[in-house]
């Protein structure tokens, strides 16, 4: 620390920031990784009883301290020698320190998405359009099978309708799901 006894005050109180809070920081990365609290502390109370794109953004957190605090003291350490004005200095390092609180939120939003459930449930079928894969009888007197796509994913399934005879390549609408992943099905 004796570096910093020939320093100006400015210099001086960005450094006084940065090493602690750079310490912190990387304590609290260490922490993260190996599984030992970091990364749901502040997120998941948040998102518990809410849907991820609705969970609330706790402004005022210790990580987002930690993350303004980051980006405002190495701004100013690093521009301390090129911007010469030190007003214009410190509101640069505090529009830096805001972006770093704003990308981080943005990088806990994208990791929460990854725990999004988007696993296929027949019921997701029902009021959505397929094409006729294999011809289906009429009057439910057999079963043929459409391609559907749910979630970006095609999925094959048997599908009987209530009046005519569908043909391959007919485009279908579900109206209806049995538990045994047979679906009810009426020409568009």
């Amino acid at each position: 620390m004796n570096f910093l006894e020939n320093l100006e005050p400015l210099l001086k109180a960005f450094w006084y920031i940065a090493l602690p809070v750079s310490l912190f920081f990387i304590l609290q990365t260490i922490l993260t990784f190996t599984g030992f609290g970091g990364a749901d502390a502040d997120v998941e109370v948040e998102v518990e009883s809410h849907d991820v794109s609705d969970a609330p953004f706790e402004l005022f957190s210790l990580r987002n301290l930690i993350n303004f605090l980051l980006g405002f003291s190495w701004t100013g350490i690093s521009f301390y020698d090129v911007i010469e004005n030190k007003s214009v200095l410190i509101i640069v390092a505090v529009v830096v320190g805001i972006i770093f609180v704003g990308l981080f939120f943005f990088i806990i939003k994208q990791i929460m998405r990854l725990g999004e459930n988007n696993s296929f449930t027949i019921d997701k079928t029902l009021n959505q359009t397929g094409t006729v894969y294999l011809t289906i009888p009429e009057k439910k007197s057999g079963r043929g099978k459409i391609q559907i796509s749910i979630n970006g994913s095609y999925h094959e399934l048997d599908a009987v309708t209530e009046n005519e005879k569908l043909e391959t390549g007919s485009i279908v609408r579900v109206i209806g799901v049995d538990q045994n992943a047979l679906v009810l099905v009426e020409k568009i």
